[in-house]
């Protein structure tokens, strides 16, 4: 059987950067506060009038992975894109980048999966190249989650940003790369993180953020009592599957959801933080985008080498959770 090796990564962010001070002066809460709770102390937001719409945020971080994997458009036979702020309900935003890298021999998808998107697209990927059905799989996550921001609900406001990763996933016949994937969900707590219809306007320091009719709605503490356990236990299938122990795996790149939570699945897999990436403080929760845009800076700051076991894990909307085991043969 064939082996999915990640032969590239890229990502992209947009320009404009929001810190805590200046979220001060749209809502009511302050940098001590949401530093203590998130470990957040900026994130990055889209503007319509730089092009940075999550099909251009997706298309950059794609060229990125392109470039490092030395991969042509022509080469890409599936597109996979996870998100859930496209800027169309449809085409699918994956059907807006393969126009934009001109990869027409590629068939194109999006997910929709909240924050877990990323790994569910790494599933599919995989699981396509394991079957014989790709050769080479483009897979994106890229979101614009200022666009459903409520900027008059300090619980969430804060927490949110944009931005996009993406990876290029190759057939070889060595083994390594994607040793086994893992996706679960719950549709009954489906409520303790939805959209739902209308939004207030954005505020006036942030004039030119193009919004999306839906606003976030999530109930924080209940969120946080699910997200510990599941991605813990997943995570700890994954390892079982794989005859890993903790000792084996040298970096987790997690959902970038919060600092406190990330602590807390620490804990309860007794794997230490130092072995967690995390660059949350410079862009704070960007769903789908925020493991591979932290998988392709780790990799670019030398925190992943060849030979590495690296551990990706997340957990989001659906409610739906994830867990990825890779040996690094970049």
């Amino acid at each position: 059987m064939p082996f999915a090796h990640i032969r590239g990564t890229g990502s992209a962010v947009p320009e404009r950067v929001l810190d805590n001070a200046e979220l001060e002066k749209i809502v009511d809460t302050t940098d001590e506060w949401i530093t203590r709770r998130t470990g957040i102390k900026q994130r990055r937001i889209a503007m319509g009038d730089n092009n940075e719409s999550t099909a251009a945020l997706g298309t950059r971080a794609a060229r990125g992975a392109m470039e490092m994997a030395g991969i042509a458009a022509d080469q890409i036979d599936t597109i996979i894109m996870a998100t859930i702020t496209a800027d169309r309900i449809f085409p699918s935003a994956a059907c807006m980048v393969q126009k934009e890298l001109e990869a027409f021999n590629a068939a194109a998808y999006d997910i929709s999966a909240g924050c877990s998107g990323f790994l569910y697209a790494l599933e599919s990927g995989n699981n396509s190249i394991k079957s014989g059905m790709s050769r080479t799989c483009l897979i994106i996550g890229a979101e614009r989650l200022s666009a459903i921001v409520n900027w008059e609900d300090r619980g969430t406001c804060v927490l949110l940003g944009d931005g996009a990763g993406a990876v290029i996933l190759r057939r070889q016949d060595e083994p390594g790369g994607l040793l086994s994937t893992h996706i679960k969900s719950d549709g009954r707590l489906w409520d303790l993180l939805y959209s739902d219809k209308g939004n207030a306007p954005a505020p006036e320091s942030l004039a030119g953020l193009v919004g999306i009719p839906f606003h976030l709605k999530m109930e924080g503490n209940r969120l946080f009592k699910q997200a510990v356990p599941c991605m813990a236990s997943i995570a700890e299938k994954a390892l079982e599957q794989n005859g890993l122990s903790r000792e084996d795996i040298q970096l987790v790149i997690p959902h970038q959801a919060n600092l406190r939570i990330l602590q807390a699945v620490s804990e309860k897999l007794k794997i230490p933080m130092e072995k967690f990436f995390t660059n949350l403080q410079h862009y704070g929760n960007t769903s789908a985008a925020s493991i591979p845009l932290a998988m392709d800076e780790a990799h670019r700051q030398g925190r992943i080498k060849s030979g590495d076991c690296v551990l990706l894990v997340s957990f989001g909307a659906g409610l739906t959770w994830g867990a990825a085991v890779l040996k690094w043969t970049l």
